[in-house]
């Protein structure tokens, strides 16, 4: 039996999405080694959940964010000959651990994301990581800040990369296209996507807010389309208010994963300049519709984004720096180009699910023959 613990996963999010494809995959790879499959969501409805990821189904069950019982299950779960033991986040490492003691040969694995290792975790989640089989991070950055904040030796973490989701992959390829929303600018748009949240303002909206002044001078067409939700809107439209740039910024919430995609193939730059990512699937959905990509410099975005090459990465909070990357892309619409096609080039080369679902496979295979 493969046992998988995930904070959420019928929610938005890059984590909630990185968890929806392991657990894609451990359902597969338990179907197809005659094993069983259980899959526990912390925070997700109590009721039994059925997903999809491009073809492969799987369903989970949550414990609507009661950590008792979510623990309980993980524990009589694990008591059924539980083989391989997988934590979709480092927060959930004690649970796993748990998991492991009742499973008693059981093997764990971690799963880290970035920001949330690159300072040191409390005692108990450290000592509960570091007793994990193996580690998985998704550059080598943050397996990186694994090693040294959370001194896990480094021979026990792997670096396993992202994916671009097999659904937008087929929205890319859908005839017709999927729709814009109808509040969607024109003109030559410059668009980011996140959660614009008071405590996430790490992401940068703020620096892109303040760069639109300068290039409105040159290019007063130039429209920022921020898509996402979050308790922040107010506040960076006093921002953009206060720059006198407001009738060009638009705010566009509660799109479907249709919509976000059209967004994506409409605009002409995607800009992120975060300094908070610890890979940023964003930016692969952005290189798979073709378009240059403006990332910080900071995290696991380096390793994601070919500077000069896919985009340009800027250190986060220059506005100066940030515009002068955008007035670059303006004034040379064929290099925005060029850069885009060698994007959508590595992310077939680098960043297909098949080349994630084939290296996980392997991991799990591995630990449930050892």
């Amino acid at each position: 039996m493969l046992l998988g613990l995930f904070s959420e996963l019928d929610t938005p999010g890059g984590v909630q999405r990185a968890g929806r494809h392991v657990a894609a995959v451990m359902s597969e790879f338990a179907a197809s080694h005659g094993m069983e499959c259980r899959l526990l969501s912390l925070n997700d409805s109590p009721e039994l959940h059925r997903m999809t990821v491009g073809t492969r189904e799987f369903v989970f069950t949550g414990s609507a964010r009661s950590k008792a019982r979510f623990s309980a299950t993980a524990a009589r779960a694990a008591r059924r000959r539980a083989k391989v033991v997988v934590a979709g986040h480092p927060f959930l490492a004690p649970v796993a651990q748990g998991a492991k003691f009742f499973g008693r040969r059981a093997k764990s694995i971690v799963w880290t994301h970035g920001l949330e290792v690159w300072e040191p975790l409390s005692i108990l989640r450290r000592r509960a990581l570091r007793s994990a089989d193996l580690i998985i991070a998704p550059t080598r950055d943050t397996a990186n800040q694994v090693a040294g904040q959370q001194d896990v030796p480094r021979e026990r973490i792997r670096v396993l990369p992202w994916a671009l989701d097999p659904q937008f992959e087929t929205l890319l390829k859908a005839k017709p296209a999927p729709a814009l929303p109808a509040n969607f600018p024109t003109g030559r748009v410059i668009l980011t996507v996140g959660r614009w949240c008071a405590d996430e303002r790490y992401k940068g909206m703020d620096t892109l807010v303040t760069a639109l002044p300068r290039l409105l001078t040159e290019w007063p067409d130039v429209q920022l389309v921020a898509v996402g939700d979050g308790d922040d809107q107010g506040w960076l439209e006093q921002i953009a208010d206060g720059r006198g740039v407001l009738r060009h910024v638009h705010f566009l919430s509660g799109l479907t994963y249709p919509e976000i995609a059209a967004c994506y193939q409409a605009c002409e730059i995607f800009a992120l300049p975060s300094r908070g990512e610890g890979f940023g699937l964003v930016y692969l959905e952005a290189m798979a519709c073709g378009k240059p990509v403006i990332g910080g410099a900071h995290g696991g975005a380096p390793e994601v984004v070919d500077d000069g090459k896919t985009g340009y990465l800027v250190p986060h909070g220059d506005a100066g720096q940030l515009a002068t990357s955008l007035e670059t892309l303006l004034t040379d619409p064929e290099l925005g180009r060029e850069m885009g096609a060698h994007g959508r080039e590595r992310v077939e080369r680098e960043f297909r699910f098949n080349v994630f679902a084939k290296s996980l496979k392997k991991i799990l295979r591995d630990l449930c023959e050892s």
